[in-house]
């Protein structure tokens, strides 16, 4: 799920900024500065060897090993995981990177979840794929600032040079007469060092990792998720708490004429039915929807009351909202003149020339997060100070919502970060867990655990954009694409922060649409209107996954089109290696590249066509198959990283869908837990078949899926059978890119690719529903 920094509301101060001030942007800039000349002047590439995007998130990177490392007696090793845990593997992951610099052994050491306090630990909003990629190196150093301090304190006891001392497993040796001093003797002198300036740190060269690239450590609390002791959102309990749903307008915007609580009030446990009064009105932000809360003494009580409510909404001016209908204007809007986004060589001249063109219309609908465990949170309110506890992705936003909201300091305000049950972007908006928080200040302060159903997930949430596109190419007579021109129309995210703006952003653009890596000298890229009638909100990819799919299905029409092998034609349209040259493509804004520097990350067509390659390679591309069986292809950029993946369907006389293998490649720079690269992967794939399936349509303004009767996720009789992942390898020089999302966006047009392959039958339209039935 991809983030962006929204400029401050008056209705929700706890959005973050969009616009770097000038002094934020002089001082990163120094310290940008100052980190380049250090590593310069010391030589240390592996922990100093590139700039990325930390330092411009709110409150930057943090690297002080007083903030993330303890050391007890024992020897007992306590680490700081500061970023969320929602499937991922992150709370094991920098952890282990700085066991691995501190020399520590991974059995001795404790992982402890991070409260929400940015100022301290550095920016903890997980979300954008960025965990890794800006905390690599931070976490390196914070490793060897801690190795380097045990073994200052062991040179100190023993009067020799510091020359002479080497930490190893979880002591420190010296060298010449072989005495050695454990972690645990050393622990109380070492921590009150001071944290050693960085120009000073030594780093592990690439073949002294012990944890780092091999993945052999075991996620942190694996035994404890598997046995059912690991603490999410719903498995917080507090003495003399209370339980609640609420009953939130049907139509977003919508607000509550009248109720009468008469009924709900004679259901056993049922204490109390409050309105949970929100003026909401875009742009709202993160704000909650509003509406009547019911409380009871158990989850149970809570729900059968709030379905004995009578309830009189007035739906507001959504109220109208229909997909259908709004499909036909994004049609009309895709097929008639957009504002330019990206222009190069002259697009008309060379389309009316060319000798055929290929044309076609893609449509992606709106998409939940569905997430195994829905939305929950718990509040408390004592003497002026509150307490939370809830899975949030951005525990430090919701942080400073709720001070907002309950007009307290925010140090008043604490956040206890669970674990999340999934989160896909959805839990980086902090409405549910502001609910909780006013509802315990409707109490008295009284303990509340506000818990949302499977349909409250579904029907009241942040979907993702519903998005139509054209594209139009014009080929030569040598079969070569000389002309390409791709209409997008969605509604934005940003309708959350500012008034609508009506069509996708910079930072949507920079997701696949106009920053696609073509070799065609005539390119343009144009955006229509869609205004928001819903809540956009974070979804796994963004708007990658409609990018994608209309992209590289595309590309797939124009191979068949020419009667050529659809693998062959995505290289030539891919092109050389070459680095995108940014002010060529009109792409200038600072945060398009995922607010990553540009020279860090560039796009590089090498690294995607390699990918491309070793893809097919594995899935053995060309291979005969029996009837009714097909390969598709498809490669994208996304999150910094490069993915292709290769998928094999097999279709039956009833047009029932199998996919036996999946083959993908993944070039995410330094790859520093393959294991869990692997594993994001595969869950990319099969998140990548719910979204061929599922859909979240409106009639009258209201969510018409409300379970997973009506909203399909794909299961385990119809996930993909064998995901194969193969993961480019790289040095530590080589800067790494986001895991979490970049595998979902190929699937779906690689998977459409595949029917096609094995049917005829092209599926351009979303969900597929019975398109592939024979």
């Amino acid at each position: 799920m991809m983030n962006v920094h929204a400029p401050s509301t008056s209705s929700n101060p706890s959005v973050r900024l969009e616009n770097v001030s000038r002094r934020q942007f002089l001082r990163s800039t120094v310290a940008v500065t100052a980190f380049a000349v250090a590593a310069e002047i010391s030589g240390l590439r592996p922990g100093l060897a590139y700039e990325t995007g930390g330092a411009q998130m709110p409150h930057g990177t943090v690297n002080d090993p007083h903030v993330f490392v303890s050391i007890d007696s024992s020897g007992i090793v306590s680490i700081t995981a500061h970023r969320s845990e929602m499937g991922t593997g992150i709370r094991t992951s920098l952890p282990m990177v700085v066991a691995d610099e501190l020399e520590a052994n991974w059995s001795k050491v404790r992982i402890v979840q991070a409260l929400a306090d940015e100022p301290r630990y550095g920016n903890q909003n997980t979300d954008g794929s960025r965990s890794m990629r800006h905390f690599l190196q931070p976490m390196r150093q914070v490793g060897a600032a801690m190795r380097q301090m045990l073994e200052q304190a062991a040179a100190k006891q023993w009067a020799v040079p510091l020359s002479e001392v080497q930490a190893s497993n979880h002591e420190v040796v010296h060298r010449p007469t072989g005495r050695r001093l454990a972690y645990g003797e050393l622990a109380k002198a070492a921590m009150d060092l001071p944290t050693p300036q960085l120009e000073s740190l030594k780093f592990k060269p690439d073949n002294a990792f012990r944890y780092i690239g091999h993945g052999n450590v075991p996620i942190h609390d694996l035994f404890d998720i598997t046995v059912g002791k690991a603490q999410y959102g719903y498995d917080v309990r507090l003495p003399g708490m209370n339980y609640a749903v609420i009953a939130r307008p049907p139509v977003v915007g919508g607000r509550i004429k009248s109720f009468d609580a008469t009924e709900a009030l004679k259901i056993p446990g049922v204490v109390k039915v409050l309105e949970l009064k929100v003026r909401w009105a875009p742009p709202a932000a993160f704000s909650p929807l509003g509406g009547i809360a019911v409380v009871a003494t158990n989850t149970w009580a809570a729900i059968k009351g709030r379905e004995a409510l009578k309830l009189d909404w007035e739906d507001g001016e959504n109220g109208g909202y229909d997909s259908a209908a709004y499909r036909q204007q994004m049609v009309e809007a895709a097929n008639k003149p957009g504002r330019v986004e990206r222009t190069q060589g002259d697009f008309d001249k060379a389309f009316a020339g060319a000798i055929k063109v290929v044309s076609a219309e893609y449509y992606v609908p709106h998409l939940a997060q569905a997430s195994m465990e829905p939305l929950v949170a718990t509040a408390t309110i004592r003497n002026g100070e509150c307490e939370v506890w809830a899975p949030l992705q951005d525990p430090f936003g919701a942080r400073e919502a709720f001070a907002k909201v309950l007009e307290l300091p925010i140090d008043n305000v604490k956040v206890n970060v669970t674990l999340l049950g999934g989160g896909f972007g959805r839990k980086c908006q902090s409405d549910f867990a502001q609910e909780a928080v006013l509802l315990s200040k409707a109490l008295d302060g009284a303990p509340v655990k506000l818990a949302w159903t499977r349909e409250d997930d579904l029907r009241h949430g942040f979907y993702h954009t519903v998005t139509y596109s054209r594209l139009d190419a014009g080929l030569d007579s040598s079969g070569k694409v000389i002309a390409w021109r791709h209409r997008s129309v969605a509604p934005t995210l940003f309708a959350n922060f500012k008034p609508d703006p009506k069509r996708e952003q910079a930072i949507e653009l920079s997701l696949g649409l106009a920053d696609a890596a073509l070799d065609i000298p005539n390119v343009r890229v144009e955006t229509g209107e869609a205004a928001a009638l819903t809540r956009i909100g974070w979804f796994r990819s963004v708007n990658n996954i409609p990018h994608a799919f209309a992209v590289q299905s595309f590309i797939g029409e124009i191979a068949e089109a020419l009667g050529k092998d659809a693998k062959d034609v995505l290289l030539e349209i891919i092109g050389p290696p070459r680095k995108l040259e940014l002010e060529k493509l009109g792409l200038t804004d600072p945060l398009w590249n995922y607010g990553d520097p540009y020279s860090t990350y560039p796009v590089d067509t090498g690294r995607l066509s390699n990918v491309v390659n070793l893809a097919a390679s594995r899935a053995n591309w060309g291979r005969s198959l029996p009837k009714g069986s097909g390969l598709g292809i498809a490669a994208h950029r996304s999150f910094l990283s490069y993915v292709a993946t290769v998928v094999e369907v097999g279709v039956d006389s009833h047009g029932k869908l199998a996919v036996p293998r999946v083959e993908t490649a993944i070039d995410c720079g330094f790859a520093v837990n393959p294991e869990r690269i692997r594993s994001q992967i595969e869950g990319a794939a099969v998140m990548g078949l719910s979204n061929f399936i599922g859909e979240i349509s409106f009639k009258n303004g209201k969510a018409e899926q409300g379970n997973f009767d009506n909203y399909p996720v794909a299961r385990i009789d119809n996930a993909p059978i064998n995901v194969r992942v193969h993961i480019v390898s790289n040095g530590s020089d080589v800067p790494a890119g986001g895991v979490g999302e970049p595998g979902v966006p190929p699937f779906l047009p690689a998977l459409c690719n595949a029917i096609f392959a094995a049917t005829g039958k092209r599926i351009r339209s979303l969900p597929a529903g019975d398109q592939i039935r024979v």
